[in-house]
């Protein structure tokens, strides 16, 4: 059996709680994310990112502005909402039980 399909899954599973971990520590570029991401040992793609940061403002979890750039086109910086910030305490919550539960479970019983 191939671990690659279900790492990937694993991994866009948590995918939009880290997005919006980073959008809600600061007002944040995208390619800010992707590299972020990349720091962290997550790669995403744009191709991945701006539909997902599309669907979050539209679902009006995410709010955005545009700030002139001096080096090339205009760019859009992405913030949380109020219902974004409420939508994130809730997977915050979410997370850590899920955590704690595979952490319980995979667990090493001589330790």
């Amino acid at each position: 059996m191939n671990t690659e399909n279900t790492s990937s899954q694993m991994r866009k599973g948590v995918l939009e709680f880290c997005i919006l971990s980073i959008i809600r520590k600061s007002e944040v570029y995208p390619s800010d994310i992707i590299d972020r991401m990349k720091a962290a040992g997550l790669s995403i793609l744009e191709g991945t990112l701006y539909p997902l940061l599309t669907r979050l403002k539209n679902a009006e979890l995410l709010s955005y502005r545009w700030e002139e750039s001096a080096s090339g086109p205009p760019r859009k910086y992405f913030s949380l909402t109020e219902k974004g910030e409420a939508f994130y305490l809730e997977l915050q919550q979410t997370w850590q039980q899920l955590a704690d539960a595979v952490n319980e479970l995979t667990r090493d019983p001589s330790s």
